[in-house]
């Protein structure tokens, strides 16, 4: 047998790289996940729905269809933080946020994601406009700036029942670190879940 020297393996790795091969990947500091948690907390005077409703995957930009954290640090401009990631798709995760956020309500039969097959009497689909961090020119503060529109129809007849913007903003300083950052992510998430749980059931009542 031959010994694979260093020269030899570099000349492998090269090969490889050059025949479009994934040989090795060099290695580096591992991302931080982040995730977000469901809303619990609602208003007492919400209606019983005895009704099924089927959640869809929100829609997004290209920039926002991603598992990286965004920040606009203005309006023509997209960054994103390097060492931090959400554990899945942010489109992925507010479905499930979405999901977990009405069945804390207790006032609905049946709630669940599109792609189960669950056959329902309205569908609420979403999109997401705003999910990042973003400079505040007016006030010289960064922010972070959540903004889903949504909308619920009917079935099977297919009919938008109403649609409705739901936005919230929270305030970090510049210096925040990146605990802080999802921290806020947080907040601001979970106003705009709470407010769109609440429209959809009183919608759909």
């Amino acid at each position: 047998t031959i010994p694979i020297t260093l020269n030899v393996l570099t000349l492998l790795i090269l090969l490889g790289v050059a025949g479009g091969c994934n040989v090795l990947e060099i290695p580096g500091p591992a991302p931080d996940l982040y995730n977000l948690t469901p809303k619990s907390t609602f208003n007492n005077n919400l209606p019983e729905i005895r009704k099924q409703l089927t959640i869809e995957e929100p829609l997004a930009s290209g920039g926002l269809d991603s598992n990286r954290i965004a920040l606009h640090p203005h309006s023509t401009r997209l960054k994103f933080f390097a060492n931090a990631r959400w554990a899945v798709r942010a489109p992925k995760m507010l479905q499930t946020l979405l999901v977990e956020s009405f069945e804390n309500t207790n006032k609905i039969i049946s709630v669940g994601r599109q792609s189960i097959g669950l056959r329902s009497d309205y569908t609420l689909k979403t999109e997401v406009r705003e999910f990042q961090v973003e400079h505040d020119g007016e006030a010289q503060t960064y922010v972070v700036r959540v903004r889903v529109n949504a909308k619920l129809v009917q079935q099977p007849k297919r009919v938008i029942v109403d649609s409705h913007s739901f936005e919230h903003t929270v305030e970090i300083g510049d210096d925040s670190d990146m605990d802080s950052i999802v921290i806020a992510f947080d907040q601001a998430t979970g106003r705009v879940l709470k407010k769109l749980v609440e429209w959809t059931l009183q919608n759909m009542n």
